[in-house]
């Protein structure tokens, strides 16, 4: 069968070189998935999805974005409409997406997942849908079967340190290849500037861990009761969301007494925040130093910008977009402050803005201490920076500052268990870079050594990095 005209099988590969490093060495590589926000429960349910709607637009807020941006009502992308008529209108949006990635990443999927290769438009909607959903009732494209599909070693989801972890006691004990980790979020833990919030998430705290919350010594004991439960169930890695890392000094008494106000009603002022958040991120720090995870900071995103969607529909209604914040001075404040007390764990930093490619690249240099090679990370491109263009940014970058052959790769961030495509997309994007640069005589004609490369950068480098048991 000839090779489709449209995202054809050589598909971002314009050289032999980058042909051949993609089919023979990143194509087969298993998958290690260390940072999305896939739903545990789903995976110890195996969930069979019941309709092409349901796995393709539910919780993707990518597409929501676009089809909003094409005039679609809300009603037919998160309100009451059928699944069906959601359907239709994406559909009707696909071919108006056009150089954005959804429109290939769509098409990828349409692909992989069901092997359909008509194009995604109003015309051809009723036989994708009928083709799609009838492979959706087969288990091959139950959860299980997708990740036993796509070769996914690891998958470790995102997590509140008040989650009692059930879905994943659930998992280990499954019988499931692909091994699942939950990954420690503590987010919450920082918002004395939101009283009300505040003490509800204490009193979950308190619930989860079974010590009663009431100052900040219970506070601390009871993050770490969590952090130790994690770590029990296999949780290797700790991730923050951030505008950007505070460092404001902090002493324990000061702390003390700002938890004693927000916990009391009253807000924390700005300087009381940073100064909160900049005692409790030295505490994660710590924790994860102390238990050899790794931190995961992604910091940039200026988030649920639109109140009138954000009252609709909560958080991640797709209403946030990249930030402009400082970063430099209080990260590398951050980050010394852990070195100085030889209490840096394992980093991963991925930033939002592009601005900061060049600020990251250089600022993980800064405490690489010959323990562990690349134990500081500059994150794959991350949410808006996930597309070609930001990628080759983003390996540039990394390139040119430090040392690509120590990246721990590509990851999905998503929410989906249709996005493991984006590996692909990642894959190629990285075989095309290197097989240009051998094609310019820029890097050695060696394809033993280069091979070695992409298949380190693709599964082995994140498969040791980040202390996890793997799969398969």
């Amino acid at each position: 069968m000839s090779s489709p005209a449209f995202l054809p099988d050589d598909y971002l590969l314009t050289n032999d070189w980058a042909r051949r490093l993609y089919f023979d060495h990143a194509a087969p590589q298993p998958i290690v998935d260390y940072h999305c926000h896939l739903p545990p429960a789903e995976i110890a349910s195996n969930r069979v999805f019941e309709n092409l709607s349901k796995i393709w637009l539910a919780g993707d807020h990518y597409k929501w974005r676009g089809m909003r941006s094409n005039g679609v009502s809300e009603d037919l992308i998160t309100g009451a409409a059928s699944d069906y008529e959601k359907f239709i209108v994406f559909a009707r949006t696909v071919p108006k997406l056009v150089r954005n990635p959804l429109h290939h990443w769509s098409h990828l999927e349409l692909r992989r997942y069901f092997g359909i290769d008509l194009l995604i438009n109003e015309e051809n909607a009723p036989a994708i849908w009928e083709q799609a959903n009838a492979k959706l009732a087969t288990p091959a494209l139950s959860v299980h079967g997708i990740l036993d599909a796509f070769k996914v070693s690891v998958v470790c989801t995102t997590d509140d340190p008040t989650d009692d972890l059930a879905h994943h006691v659930a998992i280990a004990k499954s019988g499931l290849t692909t091994r699942v980790y939950p990954t420690f979020r503590p987010d919450k833990a920082l918002g004395v500037q939101q009283p009300a919030a505040f003490q509800s998430w204490c009193g979950q705290l308190s619930a989860a861990s079974g010590i009663d919350v009431k100052d900040l010594a219970s506070f601390l004991d009871a993050l770490k009761q969590r952090h130790d439960f994690f770590h029990s169930l296999g949780g290797r890695i700790s991730d923050h969301g951030m505008d950007y890392v505070p460092f404001e000094p902090c002493t324990e008494a000061e702390a003390r007494a700002i938890f004693a106000q927000s916990f009391g009603g009253i807000a924390a002022t700005p300087q009381q925040w940073a100064k909160f958040a900049t005692f409790m991120m030295l505490f994660f720090g710590r924790l994860d130093a102390a238990r050899g995870w790794t931190k995961q900071l992604h910091l940039g995103a200026l988030r649920n910008n639109n109140t009138r969607l954000l009252k609709r529909l909560g958080a991640d209604a797709g209403v946030d977009s990249i930030g402009d914040f400082p970063q430099a001075v209080t990260l590398a404040r951050y980050l010394d402050a852990l070195d100085a007390e030889n209490n840096l764990p394992r980093v991963v930093l991925y930033n939002l803005n592009p601005a900061d490619n060049y600020v990251f690249a250089t600022m993980i240099g800064n405490f690489q201490d010959g323990t562990i090679p690349g134990k500081l990370q500059f994150g794959s491109g991350w949410w808006f920076l996930d597309q070609k263009e930001a990628m080759e940014w983003q390996i540039n970058a990394l390139s040119q500052l430090g040392l690509l052959s120590r990246f721990v790769g590509m990851l999905t961030d998503s929410r989906s268990f249709l996005s493991y495509v984006r590996h692909e997309y990642f894959r190629r994007i990285l075989c095309n870079i290197i097989g240009n640069d051998v094609a310019a005589g820029l890097i050695p004609a060696d394809e033993n050594a280069l091979g070695e490369l992409v298949e380190d950068i693709c599964y082995r480098n994140a498969a040791g990095f980040f202390g996890l048991e793997v799969g398969r």
